[in-house]
């Protein structure tokens, strides 16, 4: 596919070097010639210095042949701007565009967004992105990570191996045996920073980060099956009321109606305002790093903490002091620089979310060809979940999964059939629609287009 990605930023590289990685051609448009030269000199993609709200830039950089224009810049009504071009100008067929401003996504304006109007074909919020997938992280409290694929009738968990876990060095084969109600998939580990599909025969270690594939109906037994069985926090402190920290409150208050929500924000008329937002939450005015204001909001008596202020050093250093606080508690927070993820474990913070990541996820769902579903990337884009539906020309049809001749990096993690979860076995038959969710590596992305035959977007 011919894709220009209007934007070199952080969220602008990454696509970039994932959808080239897949083999397709790559246009990014840009302002700045320093980030420019950096996308030039890293990958292999054209990199043009302009603005991108310009039809003869956007002309140079091929839009009359382009299948797709993704608008990422850091600002919204130049990505609406982009898209307006893209449709009017140059017939570009699918267009992406990242908007922030809460009041651009009001649904109440839904109308904005027409081929009479604006023509955006999908509008990606990162804030909004991140709050669910921290939602989704408070709702699976043992796991690292907890994504929602068919419908949410399934789920990928990420789940860290504890000395505690009942199931270490058993070969996977075994463990239905030794454990009768185990339903669910394991098809990956990360272990010593290196990515391993596992087979059969393989055991999980101690240490390693596993992938899971569960019916969400048993993701709790399955969770218990690993050694945890910790309970949802019922008493949450939030460090940072901008987007994500509103977000997520309210996704919280619509969700659980006895959790009891805390919300430290720096900025006394943003405070104010979601204050008069938030109908159970409480919002305190202050430095989320001040020991006075960490009494005010009881952090000793909070079970879980989530630092999401804009300073990457204040969220990590908020997280410090709530595990310094002590009773143990469950840390979370943003960091927008892949290099502190090395200090995770010796500051002892349980996890660190990069907010670039779920933003490239939620677009690479758009970039995929035919009925491929939810994507989940994981090591920046080497390795994706994805659900994907067995078309009627799939050669896949009355084949069993081990005659399937599948590539080694394929793994087939659950099929869901007419409303039912089905964890295979190599000798289940594909049918037409089944809806397969599956581990595959970039370089097989191709292939699965094939194998599945879903064709063009």
């Amino acid at each position: 596919m011919n894709i220009i990605i209007c934007g070199a930023g952080k969220v602008g590289f990454s696509i970039s070097q994932q959808l080239s990685a897949q083999g397709h051609s790559i246009t990014v448009i840009d302002q700045s010639s320093e980030d420019i030269k950096k996308i030039n000199d890293a990958l292999d993609v054209k990199g043009i210095v302009g603005r991108a709200t310009l039809p003869s830039v956007l002309e140079n950089a091929g839009a009359e042949k382009a299948d797709m224009i993704i608008a990422v810049t850091r600002n919204d009504e130049t990505n609406m701007v982009v898209c307006q071009l893209a449709s009017s100008l140059f017939n570009i067929s699918k267009k992406i565009a990242r908007i922030r401003t809460k009041d651009f996504l009001e649904g109440k304006w839904h109308k904005l967004y027409s081929k009479s109007n604006i023509p955006i074909d999908v509008i990606i919020s990162p804030e909004i992105e991140v709050a669910k997938s921290l939602f989704r992280r408070l709702e699976a409290p043992g796991a690292l990570d907890n994504v929602p694929f068919a419908n949410n009738k399934l789920k990928m968990l990420e789940i860290l191996i504890e000395k505690k876990c009942p199931i270490i060095n058993i070969p996977l084969k075994k463990l239905t045996e030794k454990f009768p109600n185990f339903k669910a998939n394991i098809l990956g580990a990360v272990r010593k920073d290196k990515f391993l599909i596992l087979k059969k025969e393989d055991k999980i270690l101690e240490g390693d980060q596993v992938y899971v594939v569960v019916s969400t109906d048993q993701l709790n037994d399955i969770l218990k099956t690993f050694g945890h069985e910790e309970k949802i926090s019922k008493k949450i402190l939030i460090i940072g009321g901008g987007n994500i920290g509103f977000n997520l409150a309210k996704m919280l208050e619509n969700n659980f109606d006895d959790m009891r929500v805390k919300i430290i924000e720096k900025n006394k008329a943003r405070a104010e305002e979601i204050a008069n937002e938030l109908s159970s939450s409480i919002v305190i005015n202050g430095d989320g790093l001040d020991e006075e204001i960490l009494k005010e909001a009881n952090l000793e008596e909070t079970e879980t903490v989530l630092a999401l202020t804009n300073d990457d050093e204040n969220n990590i250093m908020a997280c410090v002091l709530a595990e310094k606080s002590g009773l143990q508690k469950r840390t979370l927070a943003i960091t927008n620089k892949s290099n502190y993820n090395l200090l995770q474990s010796s500051l002892n913070i349980d996890d660190l979310i990069d907010p670039r990541m779920t933003t490239v996820s939620r677009i690479l769902e758009q970039v995929h060809r035919g009925s491929i579903g939810s994507v989940y990337s994981l090591l920046d884009g080497e390795y994706e979940f994805l659900e994907a539906k067995v078309s009627e020309k799939s050669e896949l049809i009355e084949k069993k999964i081990k005659d399937s001749n599948l590539p080694e990096t394929i793994r087939i993690g659950a099929i869901v059939r007419k409303d039912k979860v089905i964890i295979p076995k190599s000798s289940l038959i594909f049918e037409k629609d089944d809806l397969v969710v599956l581990l595959v590596h970039r370089d097989n992305l191709k292939d699965i287009e094939n194998i599945f035959s879903l064709g063009e977007i």
